[in-house]
């Protein structure tokens, strides 16, 4: 298997073309994935809104404090 990757910017027109390599025989199979980064999509801000949440609910701060007190030993013999 080979990868080729390439990082473009979507053109004005929101096309791409592809160009394949030349010792690809016509009618082999390839695949192709389209991958983006869209951080203003609904998905990324309803994760951020859940986690703003989070830090008021009392049973995730009770769980935060649990796992400190847990390393609290742990964290004052340090690394040395």
């Amino acid at each position: 298997m080979e990868a080729i990757k390439q990082i473009i910017r979507i053109p004005k027109n929101h096309e791409i073309k592809i160009k394949i390599p030349n010792y690809l025989s016509e009618n082999d199979l390839i695949e192709v994935i389209l991958i983006f980064k869209n951080r203003r999509n609904t998905f990324f801000k309803e994760k951020i809104n859940e986690l703003k949440k989070a830090m008021e609910d009392p049973l995730f701060l009770k769980d935060l404090e649990d796992i400190s007190s847990d390393f609290e030993t742990i964290d004052l013999e340090g690394w040395g």
